[in-house]
């Protein structure tokens, strides 16, 4: 059988406002992404979503990102290397406290929107990012954009990483993914989502927004949870994946 990770950003609810099917796609997953409270989540969502992911065997990750609730992540803010290093730091360091007391262990780190995305491109953040990681615990998994400026930081200081591919986001020419600001971001049909996952676990390659094939390395794929019928589509990718002869399982940590 062929292991791959199906991973899903999650916790990003914040007091009476809910985001996301959790509870749904929690059992279809293998790796959590949750949210730390700087674009979504608070003390007492983090807490009840490490407790869902532990109940279920799914692997706790931190997500950090920005400070912009207003803006859900989604904003290029401009900070030196030493802010983005205390912002990741101080994430990922409360979303520890609560797999201690929960007897899980964090498993790995997945900057969340405008931070990811930067990061891909910029290595001063990218290697931010890793130091940050890697001082809060070295045996961390660092999640990045497959083929990304965040995934060479992360290799270059002797962190394990997972390059990550997504299931419901258009790419560019050069590896990235298309801005959500752009027309075609979102994949929304749940067939062409299948297809494009399917090619990039069986060839490798991705075809881009502009009809180009390019090479993709897959170690994790990513789902919305806050995407319309994201349960429905967690549901069917992970039975077409089961089907196609994949074992759905998060990276090991202790390897």
């Amino acid at each position: 059988m062929k292991r791959i990770d199906l991973n899903c950003d999650m916790g990003e609810s914040t007091g009476s406002s809910k985001i996301g099917n959790d509870g749904s796609i929690m059992p279809l997953i293998s790796s959590a992404n949750i949210a730390c409270g700087f674009h979504g989540g608070d003390p007492m969502v983090m807490h009840a979503t490490v407790e869902l992911a532990v109940q279920h065997g799914v692997a706790v990750g931190a997500h950090p990102s920005f400070y912009d609730i207003e803006g859900f992540g989604r904003n290029e803010i401009a900070l030196s290397k030493e802010e983005i290093y205390d912002i990741v730091l101080y994430q990922v360091s409360a979303l520890q406290g609560f797999t201690r007391i929960l007897g899980a262990e964090l498993h790995h780190v997945k900057p969340h929107g405008a931070l990811y995305n930067m990061a891909a491109k910029l290595p001063g953040y990218a290697r931010a990012i890793a130091s940050a990681v890697k001082d809060t615990d070295p045996k961390l998994i660092l999640y990045g954009l497959s083929g990304s400026e965040l995934i060479r930081a992360g290799k270059d200081s002797g962190l394990r990483t997972c390059s990550e591919v997504f299931a419901d986001r258009t790419y560019q020419d050069d590896g990235s993914l298309t801005p959500r600001s752009k027309a075609g971001a979102i994949i929304h049909e749940f067939e062409r989502s299948l297809e494009q996952v399917m090619m990039m676990l069986h060839e490798g390659r991705v075809r881009t927004l502009t009809g180009n094939l390019i090479n993709i390395e897959v170690e994790t794929i990513c789902i919305h949870g806050d995407h319309e019928g994201s349960d429905l589509f967690a549901k069917e990718l992970n039975r077409n994946l089961s089907a196609a002869g994949f074992t759905i399982k998060a990276m090991d940590r202790h390897a």
